[in-house]
């Protein structure tokens, strides 16, 4: 039996969103948090540039998040960069998918369209101060951990 492309998506997507309403996926969960989130939401749908440094800041990085219990078990979130990809392109809602942000950070030459550096595209694993800013107003910090350097 083959399927095709498109079926695989749909029951990925299914799969998904069958996994986001329950209450354990809701737990520590950074994505969760930012999708709950209005204000960032609208940030991530109003700026092309403002959703691929959100991309970039997910990438190869760690956050956690400012609760007492979670601290002291030395709990965080990470995810991957294709994650961090679909992560955006959900709260996007454009019916877009990881690959509209997947290696947007690789610089010149490498398909991100930011040739001269006027949209403002940062390269993965960096986090702007505005979406550091935005994380702490989520009660979510990057973690420095000496073994990922």
């Amino acid at each position: 039996m083959t399927t095709n492309i498109d079926e695989m998506l749909d029951a990925w997507r299914q799969h998904k969103d069958k996994l986001r309403q329950t209450e354990e996926w809701k737990i520590n969960n950074m994505e969760y948090d930012m999708s709950q989130a209005d204000w960032l939401v609208a940030k991530v749908r109003g700026n092309k540039t403002y959703a691929q440094n959100l991309y970039a800041a997910m990438c190869n990085n760690q956050f956690q998040k400012q609760d007492v219990w979670l601290v002291l078990k030395d709990a965080y979130w990470s995810c991957t960069w294709r994650s961090s990809g679909g992560i955006v392109a959900d709260l996007e809602d454009q019916g877009g998918d990881y690959m509209d942000w997947y290696c947007s950070g690789m610089g010149d030459g490498l398909g991100n369209g930011d040739t001269d550096g006027t949209r403002g595209y940062v390269s993965e694993s960096t986090v702007t101060e505005e979406i550091e800013a935005d994380l702490a107003l989520l009660n979510w910090r990057v973690i420095e951990d000496p073994d990922w350097e």
